[in-house]
């Protein structure tokens, strides 16, 4: 890292670059992913440098960056690449709540932002731990999520979390726990004798069709498709592991299943 706090950021996931501006820090931000959508302002301010398993190095190496912000073994090759062009690397890894809260403080202090940074993850904490106590003792309806179609995956880690903390009851908790996708899978078999009371969709930018899950064979069973139960949560609210899936993406959970 040339200076510190980092002047020159390239943040190469959303959460990060959400991070950075709820921290009053988006001016260090150098560049940013092609999906990164929050705040919707940041579209027209930053350059966008990356997709999501594949960067423009030359690209990102013409910004200057003090330090560019990773997430994943999914970019590791990227983060390779830059670190062997002399470029600091911040790799994070968070799957859970507790790792998102982690994430958010971490990053406030790179920035010397810590104190502003505990804050804002001590109010999510906070709202968390009202949200969960609000549904103690209530009846708790059993929540599908599926975070791709073909096939069909389930939740991560950090879903599965606040699913529960919104009062629901995760389908596949034995799966949630796994990083990797492909360890995800579940079949319509698995799904229908799982019986959810309530089906939560995000395709990761592909629209859900409520009609076509409610159609897959056998399914008419399943007490979440016979009460019309079937809702899509945009995946930048509950994907991105950050602030996003803290509040909005938690929020619309809640909705789902009031």
């Amino acid at each position: 890292m040339k200076t510190f706090p980092p002047e020159r950021v390239v943040c190469l996931t959303e959460e990060t670059v959400e991070t950075l501006y709820l921290l009053g820090e988006e001016d260090r931000i150098a560049g940013v992913s092609g999906y990164a959508v929050r705040p919707k302002r940041v579209r027209k301010e930053k350059p966008r440098v990356s997709a999501f398993t594949s960067a423009d190095i030359p690209k990102i190496l013409a910004l200057d960056p003090d330090l560019v912000l990773t997430f994943s073994d999914l970019q590791a090759d990227i983060a390779a690449d830059l670190l062997r062009e002399g470029i600091t690397v911040m790799g994070y890894n968070q799957r859970n709540v507790a790792g998102i809260l982690a994430m958010i403080r971490h990053v406030g202090a790179t920035v010397g932002q810590g104190q502003k940074a505990e804050k804002l993850a001590a109010q999510y904490e906070t709202r968390i731990a009202r949200i969960a106590n609000r549904t103690t003792g209530k009846p708790r309806p059993k929540v599908y999520f599926e975070e791709w179609d073909e096939p069909m995956i389930t939740g991560i880690g950090w879903v599965s979390e606040l699913i529960e903390i919104a009062g629901g009851q995760e389908a596949f908790p034995d799966l949630a726990g796994k990083d990797k996708a492909r360890d995800r899978v579940v079949t319509s078999e698995q799904v229908i004798a799982a019986a959810p009371d309530v089906i939560i969709a995000s395709w990761c930018g592909k629209k859900v069709r409520p009609e076509k899950v409610s159609a897959r064979p056998g399914w008419d069973t399943i007490p979440a498709v016979r009460d019309g139960r079937i809702f899509e949560i945009k995946s930048p609210l509950i994907l991105q592991p950050g602030p996003a899936a803290l509040t909005d993406g938690l929020d619309a959970i809640l909705e789902a299943l009031s």
